[in-house]
């Protein structure tokens, strides 16, 4: 009796399908859930096979992707593909612990150890209202060109240094300092130049002017005397001179 009931277990067991590999072939990625096309064992045909995959990662598996497809119930026609392998493009040799993204084209996001996040790619798009980088070290950024298209952007900081081997250009109808302006070698405008406010300008040096008047309402002061104070003790019957007119 117990060799009969064993043998119908066994003959009921053949009977369900158990999971299988099979090579990817197409992929409907517009569906809600994935589906595909794929060969099974001895040239069997799947067809719109569903692809599952971890809630908040997808991926469009390239063709000839190996995959595991567990048939629910033991029935092939309502199987669905639970895992998917690619040996020719899978990033080799990580260490233990370490997890990555990667493409057939080499693009890659690794999470290595020492707590590195490492990214290849050509092109690398950030698309957001908001971008805010804490680092409480340093932040470096080493390129052939860099850009940065914005309606505004602010730096604070204790230090600013910026060094330009070449030239450095502002292109701006207007650029302002809150406080002190200092430039170790030569100023040029091309615009013209006005100062005011505070305790007016100062120089050490000489002072050349060519190609123009030099225009005060005011005084005009030498380490001796000044232009309004002026005066000349040869006047009328030797008495001083006025003031110059």
């Amino acid at each position: 009796m117990m060799q009969i009931i064993s043998q119908r277990i066994n003959q009921a067991l053949a009977r369900i399908r158990l999971a299988f590999r099979i090579r990817l072939g197409a992929t409907d990625s517009a569906a809600a859930v994935q589906r595909i096309q794929a060969q099974g064992i001895g040239n069997e045909n799947l067809q719109g096979a569903e692809l599952f995959q971890h809630y908040g990662f997808t991926s469009h598996p390239q063709p000839g992707t190996m995959g595991i497809v567990l048939p629910l119930g033991g029935v092939s026609s309502h199987g669905v593909v639970i895992a998917t392998e690619h040996g020719a493009y899978r990033l080799k040799s990580l260490r233990p612990g370490e997890v990555a993204l990667y493409t057939d084209e080499g693009a890659k996001i690794v999470l290595r150890r020492g707590k590195l996040i490492e990214a290849d790619c050509e092109t690398f798009r950030v698309n957001c209202t908001d971008f805010e980088v804490n680092s409480t070290n340093q932040a470096s950024v080493n390129c052939t060109g860099f850009e940065v298209n914005s309606k505004q952007a602010a730096v604070n900081c204790d230090t600013w240094a910026a060094t330009a081997s070449d030239s450095a250009t502002f292109t701006t109808p207007e650029l302002s300092a809150s406080a002190l302006l200092t430039a170790e070698g030569l100023i040029s405008g091309n615009g013209g130049m006005s100062v005011k406010g505070g305790k007016g300008s100062s120089f050490e040096g000489n002072l050349n002017q060519t190609g123009g008047s030099f225009n005060t309402d005011g005084d005009v002061s030498t380490a001796r005397t000044s232009l309004n104070g002026h005066r000349h003790s040869n006047g009328h019957d030797g008495a001083p001179t006025g003031g110059p007119m």
